[in-house]
């Protein structure tokens, strides 16, 4: 068919109007009593379909059909299935808010399976260092130590504010990693975070402690573009349920952090987020802002979100330790929405402790987020971690994207007293669970597409949003089902691997593993492990051989890290390993050079 869809949506409205004009001249003959409604009786409308047309559209689909098959399907189109298209199309056109979640839930927990853990409990550790001499090594410090530092007075909130919004101005255009700098706001809460705990009200140990959000999350009155042209003047009235929770814990916000534009990648309006690891490639995304500020010392810790990978990929790529909860502990309300049976907010800091002290504040229900469930926290910095079963997939060790960091970490299992094991999945074509992703992702943002907003996007290249949500459009809601079902045997075969074990140890950005494990659902923890050198940058990005990557001779040093997948709900454990494991390899003090 050759017409655009905005000649489809005037042709079929005029049809439709045309169609309705000729029934209101004609005498309707009244049903007879008793008989029901029927399918492919609706009054015609849309533009005229063909065969042809068919024949087209299953290249697209992937469903051969026979001549005879095409003939009687275009035969009735316009009375069976172009009526479904109302919604959208006209007359009775229907608006849904961007605050309505599809009537259908994804529950993480499968029937039968225990709800872990079984206690609330919360026990960091008790250890306090001096309060180092130097502006730079304070803003290097985790945010277990900054609390302690803050929580006996001898470092002030607004002393440690006004550090970071200094390298921020000196550091920040190096990474670009900023969309809106709140210093006013953020001064403000510094000083009333002192004046409460002179006064002896301490509010936890996130008081005073100066923060990043990464721009998909509201802020009252603080711009939220979500890293995108179309909403780059947007600024809600209300916060989002993680920073309101934030602010009442005390904690300072700091600035808005850059996003690949719509929570993809690391290229946002104000041009690409660089590693402070490696100023020649991206910070990798859509978590780049938060990776890139988090790992140069320019906040104490910030907020990311994952959907497939962007909370893993930017704490990989700049050195720094993401948790990324189990989907349905952190309420989304008032955050950006990508994909609502995916989206996860999550905590991105400079060490273990710090993304558990974060997650605290920020996990359980707020009556509003309809895929948030109650659920417990058990966390104890002091846990044994000897004989947890660490389960781990032999051929994957063996190959790429595996290095020789993956492999110490593996090794690493054995001799932090806990028992490595041999796990198995089925050889699936995991990547048809995307397909769930794109339709959702292409709804979200439906508005946009139609109206060309989406040409005002930077990225403009096959593999970015913009063809994509065009593309997915054409999908099958036949084959979203059967994608939805493969979703729940990929559950069912998570369920039996962590039945089998306490905790996974994989490859951070194994393709596999990073899609099965946000579609099911799955927490994980990144920590940075060791180091690796690279001959060429990295990218997010498909290979564009007019734009080929910068190459590197002698190889460049850089951050590389482990992932921990844990049991849903039982981030606890995940952290527990992590502890041992970041104090076994003990690199996670090294800082980029330069910053």
């Amino acid at each position: 068919m050759s017409k655009s869809r905005r000649e489809f949506l005037t042709q079929s409205t005029l049809t439709l109007l045309a169609s309705t004009s000729a029934l209101a001249q004609t005498p309707v003959t009244p049903p007879t009593p008793g008989a029901p409604p029927a399918f492919g009786t609706s009054p015609s409308v849309g533009p005229e379909v063909s065969s042809a047309t068919f024949a087209e559209a299953e290249k697209l689909v992937q469903f051969p059909l026979t001549e005879k098959d095409r003939a009687q399907a275009a035969g009735n189109w316009r009375a069976a299935m172009a009526p479904l298209y109302e919604r959208r199309t006209g007359p009775r056109k229907v608006a849904i808010p961007t605050t309505t979640a599809p009537y259908s839930l994804i529950n993480s927990i499968l029937p039968g399976q225990p709800t872990l853990p079984a206690k609330n409990e919360f026990l960091r550790t008790t250890s306090e260092a001096p309060l180092p001499t130097t502006d730079e090594a304070i803003a290097f410090a985790p945010v277990h130590q900054l609390s302690r530092w803050i929580e006996t007075r001898k470092l002030t909130s607004t002393r440690l504010t006004e550090i970071y919004l200094a390298r921020i101005q000196r550091l920040n255009p190096k990474i670009n990693c900023i969309i809106t700098l709140t210093r006013d706001h953020a001064l403000a809460q510094a000083k009333a975070a002192d004046a409460e705990i002179a006064a002896g009200h301490y509010r936890g140990p996130l008081h005073g402690i100066p923060w990043g959000a990464k721009d998909l999350l509201d802020t009252a009155n603080i711009a939220t573009t979500y890293g995108a042209e179309p909403f780059q003047h947007r600024v809600p009235t209300a916060d989002a349920t993680v920073a309101e929770r934030l602010n009442a814990a005390g904690a300072v916000l700091i600035a808005k952090l850059s996003l690949g534009a719509l929570a993809l990648n690391d290229v946002w309006f104000g041009g690409q987020t660089m590693n402070p690891w490696l100023l020649e490639e991206g910070s990798s995304g859509s978590s780049a802002g938060p990776g890139a500020a988090t790992a140069a010392g320019l906040v104490a810790f910030a907020i990311g979100s994952e959907t497939g990978g962007s909370i893993v990929s930017p704490s990989m790529r700049c050195g720094v330790t993401g948790l990324r909860p189990t989907y349905g502990r952190v309420p989304r309300t008032g955050a950006m929405t990508l994909c609502w049976s995916l989206d996860k907010l999550g905590p991105m800091a400079r060490s273990v402790e710090d993304t558990m002290l974060v997650l605290n504040t920020i996990t359980g229900p707020d009556g509003h987020d309809v895929a948030c469930v109650p659920s417990k926290l058990d966390f104890d910095a002091r846990a044994p971690i000897k004989n947890l079963k660490v389960g781990y997939f032999p051929q994957w060790m063996k190959e790429a994207p595996a290095t020789d960091v993956d492999r110490a970490a593996l090794a690493a299992i054995s001799t932090l007293g806990m028992t490595p094991v041999e796990v198995t999945l089925p050889d699936w074509p995991y990547d048809n669970l995307d397909l769930i992703l794109f339709a959702e992702a292409a709804a979200a943002f439906e508005e946009i597409a139609l109206n060309h907003q989406l040409d005002q996007l930077k990225a403009q290249v096959p593999d970015a949003w913009p063809n994509t949500f065009r593309q997915s459009r054409f999908l099958s809601a036949v084959d979203y089902v059967q994608a939805d079902r493969l979703r729940r045997m990929v559950a069912v075969e998570m369920a039996r691997i962590m039945n089998e074990v306490d905790l996974l140890l994989v490859p951070s950005l194994r393709d596999e593993i990073l899609t099965i494990t946000n579609f099911t659902g799955h927490p994980s923890l990144t920590l940075r492990a060791g180091f690796v050198e690279v001959s060429e940058a990295r990218s997010d990005w498909a290979p564009d051989p007019a734009k080929p990557l910068p190459k590197f001779n002698p190889p460049r040093r850089v951050p590389h890290g482990v992932t921990l997948i844990g049991r849903l709900f039982d981030e606890g454990t995940i952290a527990s390993a992590g502890l041992a494991l970041e104090r076994h390899f003990n690199v996670a003090q090294e800082n980029p050079p330069g910053f």
